[in-house]
């Protein structure tokens, strides 16, 4: 993505899926610069009902 005056933008958008029930469930956006790697987040699942860990989709 590039943002007018050729600067590379370095948050971008990603989506949380939950690792019980594989639901999407999240957005939200991130640093590539800061964290290369996938996001893991600890949230809450309306699906499961509980807290679970989600992982960043691609």
């Amino acid at each position: 993505m590039t943002i007018p005056g050729g600067v590379k933008a370095v948050r971008v958008k990603v989506t949380l899926a939950c690792t019980d029930c594989k639901q999407r469930n999240y957005n939200t956006t991130k640093n590539k610069k800061n964290d290369p790697d996938r996001l893991e987040m600890k949230k809450y699942c309306p699906f499961c009902h509980k807290h679970t860990l989600h992982k960043e989709t691609r």
